[in-house]
């Protein structure tokens, strides 16, 4: 039986305002409450084109919590699942649905025969890393992300770019 009545459901493109509303939450959480550029629109048509899969927690129907994940790529290892965010409404922590999301991605991975699913977690976000870590999820310390953003990509000095306009 799923933890305390929650139940699971996948998004689809008229949660959009749910899955905004959650990742505005968790960018208020992370500490970064100006970053979120996405917007219903997008999420909604990024939905629909299968760019990621959602996951959602309800309780009583209303809307408590999500998984949001899509597909990558390792050479190493093959196809893999990146969890790019869980989160939880604060009032509705404690009850076991970030859990209970978390494996559903994790089925999910199994479902698919995956080698790897993998996640981010901020340094600072003891709760979560002491949560992942009782689950048996390796936290790799060794290796560090590297981003470029929208002003960093489109202001690129690109060397080679009359070779990269031929490209196919």
């Amino acid at each position: 039986m799923e933890p305390a009545g929650i139940e699971l459901r996948r998004a689809t493109e008229a949660d959009a305002s749910h899955i905004l509303h959650l990742i505005e939450l968790l960018a208020i959480y992370e500490r970064e409450p100006d970053a979120v550029e996405v917007s219903e629109d997008d999420l909604s048509s990024h939905l629909r084109g299968g760019k990621f899969d959602v996951i959602l927690a309800e309780l009583e129907g209303n809307v408590i919590g999500m998984a949001l994940y899509y597909w990558r790529y390792s050479t190493w290892k093959g196809p893999f699942i990146h969890l790019e965010d869980l989160i939880v409404k604060e009032e509705h922590r404690g009850k076991r649905a970030g859990g209970l999301l978390l494996e559903a991605v994790i089925y999910e991975a199994k479902k698919a025969g995956c080698k790897r699913l993998g996640w981010e977690v901020l340094d600072w976000n003891t709760p979560a890393v002491e949560f992942y870590e009782k689950i048996g999820a390796t936290i790799e310390k060794e290796w560090w992300q590297c981003r470029m953003y929208k002003d960093d990509i489109q202001n690129y000095p690109f060397v080679n770019l009359e070779t990269l306009k031929h490209l196919k």
